[in-house]
């Protein structure tokens, strides 16, 4: 069933646990994600970046994504990741997004304030959640890490937004990690207290399960997943390509890619506590 963002990481919030949220890139990552959230009663978002969107990628995959979360038994949030402009957000409303990620953390603070502002005033007329960020959460192929997300600036932030969830940076980054993150447990814990809404991990591919628990109960309600997926899917095909009795019939083709798809997506689910929560 489709649902709002607000609406499902609120369940979240309620139930002390995490919704995993992963990008999608075609209707085989679709598949087999929504596959690992039915086969373990478990609530998902499933994510479109912006270049998806604005190559037509999304004009696509949206349509398959929308059908996926009707037929689905559980609670589905379709949603816009890392929105930079005001014309990815009309886009994916018109099309029948649920949740929407407005992100101005790159700008300096009136700007993403009023940027961020602008997009939560447009999707209350739908009734769409809309997430911000707070602290730029950066690559891993950045020089450096920005600065972490201040406590008082991150509640500063969403009292003049109304954003129903916050992106913050606390030592994660988005792509491959070069070396093993350390999250700021406590920078997390003062945060919640401070901002007084669910918080959003960005670049949860390759962090530390032990880490992924401990910042989840220090309030973390909402994780993303891109990269692993991207490895996933590739795995699975380079798995089929190997395969000498392989079929070139592409649905018989795609089934290794979806089967690690929905892996990584059953792992995920378990991790952040998710399963049996739809």
């Amino acid at each position: 069933m489709l649902v709002t963002l607000q609406e499902i990481i609120q369940k979240a919030e309620e139930g002390n646990y995490c919704v995993p949220a992963f990008n999608v890139y075609n209707v085989e990552t679709v598949m087999g994600v929504i596959d690992a959230a039915e086969e373990l009663n478990a609530p998902v978002i499933i994510q479109l970046y912006p270049r998806l969107i604005n190559e037509q990628v999304g004009y696509y995959v949206t349509p398959a994504a929308l059908a996926a979360a009707a037929k689905a038994k559980v609670p589905v949030c379709l949603h816009l990741d890392h929105a930079a402009g005001e014309a990815e957000v009309y886009k994916c409303l018109r099309w029948g997004y649920t949740g929407i990620m407005r992100d101005g953390s790159a700008l300096p603070f009136e700007e993403n304030v009023a940027q961020t502002r602008a997009a939560v005033e447009m999707c209350n007329v739908l009734g769409v959640g809309v997430e911000g960020e707070i602290g730029h959460v950066g690559s891993v192929n950045d020089d450096s890490m920005g600065e972490f997300t201040d406590p008082e600036e991150a509640a500063e932030f969403v009292k003049q937004t109304g954003v129903c969830c916050l992106a913050v940076l606390i030592g994660n980054a988005h792509g491959h990690y070069k070396k093993t993150p350390k999250l700021d447990i406590e920078r997390v814990r003062a945060i919640r207290k401070s901002c007084g809404v669910p918080l959003v991990l960005h670049g949860g591919s390759g962090i530390p399960d032990d880490q992924v628990k401990a910042a989840i109960d220090a309030g973390i309600r909402k994780m993303n997943i891109g990269t692993d997926v991207c490895c996933a899917f590739a795995e699975g095909t380079k798995e089929a390509l190997d395969d000498p009795n392989r079929s070139l019939a592409v649905d018989i083709f795609m089934k290794k890619a979806i089967a690690a798809v929905k892996k990584l997506a059953l792992d995920k689910i378990k991790l952040t506590g998710a399963e049996g929560k739809a």
